[in-house]
């Protein structure tokens, strides 16, 4: 089995599972966590997604011996690990130990959200193999810390320590060793206690909006505010607030 899937409450883990190639992503890792993250969405009992990698290491990116071989790992339409170019509308929170190098990095970055323990290395070494970090590296380290900070750890392929990802911005939560893990089911924990109507549409409009037009954010937006604000749940957000009570959430 390359990837094991447990439930977790409202929580699916989803953990690498080739600890003696360091959990470098074949096909196999790929058809097994896109079929994962297909339940993650269909399932609305699960309201969190995270990807971790067994045995102190997350990822160590693309499997080099499968792709000598011949083998690719990226899926059509879904990319590499089956995410990068397609996530899931439901948050993903990558729980990083080790290393998350090259596809590993990008991995991590696909996720919405990373924890990590604080001896985790992070990087895109691509160009040290005659590669290029084509599975939303690039792209996505730009985004998440600033520019000429990304394009310096591209164009050296230099590690970045959980210290230093944590001080740019790129991991949310820092971890001792071997409690990424823990640490990330905890912050899911805390979005599942949302409402999950109000939780993806949230992800989707952050996503989405750096693409707007800033004459048109608003209107672009209107479609999934309200269906939100017409959702029961919205009316049993302010009754439970009223009442002082826990809300029970139907995701409807």
């Amino acid at each position: 089995m390359s990837v094991v899937v447990e439930r977790r409450a409202a929580v699916l883990v989803m953990t690498i599972d080739r600890p003696a190639q360091r959990n470098a992503v074949n096909r196999a890792v790929s058809l097994a966590l896109a079929e994962a993250l297909d339940v993650l969405d269909a399932d609305p009992t699960l309201r969190v997604g995270i990807v971790t990698g067994m045995g102190g290491n997350f990822c160590s990116g693309m499997d080099l011996k499968a792709f000598v071989d011949g083998e690719r790992p990226e899926l059509e339409g879904r990319g590499f690990a089956g995410v990068t170019e397609k996530p899931p509308a439901k948050p993903l929170i990558a729980a990083v130990e080790g290393y998350a190098l090259a596809g590993g990095c990008e991995l991590a970055l696909a996720c919405d959200l990373i924890v990590a323990g604080d001896t985790a290395m992070f990087g895109l070494p691509e160009v040290s193999r005659g590669l290029v970090a084509g599975s939303g590296g690039l792209v996505r380290l730009r985004e998440r810390i600033p520019p000429a900070i990304a394009l310096e750890y591209a164009l050296t392929g230099a590690r970045m320590d959980a210290a230093t990802a944590h001080r740019w911005g790129l991991v949310n939560r820092l971890a001792l060793p071997g409690s990424a893990l823990e640490a990330a089911l905890a912050l899911a924990n805390e979005i599942a206690a949302n409402a999950p109507l109000s939780v993806m549409a949230s992800k989707r409009i952050m996503a989405a909006s750096p693409d707007w037009p800033l004459d048109r954010r608003w209107d672009l937006q209107r479609d999934m505010v309200e269906t939100v604000l017409a959702s029961a749940d919205a009316q049993e957000g302010a009754r439970a607030f009223a009442d002082k009570r826990a809300p029970v959430w139907l995701g409807e």
